[in-house]
């Protein structure tokens, strides 16, 4: 659009301007050498691996989280179905550990 003081549309810019702007940042060095069917292909194989990574993301966590849950059964606390968060957990775990250890050298 065109502003009072304005003598040109402002348009996106085009092909060229942009590959000149990438080249400053060496992305467009490191695409040169590929062709475009080899640039399409690395797109889809970043989705393919994103995709990948979250599921495998995913399933770190639920087994982090099973092992906390796990983890919490064995800790005696009052009330005993009381809501830890995992810090509470770990810092639970390290006392009890070092009472068992206290009441195994005496």
């Amino acid at each position: 659009m065109l502003n009072s003081d304005q003598t040109e549309i402002d348009l996106p810019p085009t092909h060229s301007e942009s590959e000149s702007v990438f080249s400053d940042c060496g992305v467009k060095k490191d695409l040169q050498h590929l062709s475009r069917e080899e640039r399409r292909r690395r797109r889809r194989a970043t989705a393919k691996y994103r995709t990948a990574h979250a599921t495998r993301e995913r399933i770190r966590v639920e087994a982090f989280n099973m092992a906390f849950a796990e983890l919490r059964k064995l800790l005696p606390t009052l009330p005993p179905d009381k809501k830890l968060s995992k810090i509470e957990i770990l810092r639970l775990a390290i006392c009890y550990i070092s009472y068992l250890n206290h009441v195994l050298d005496v």
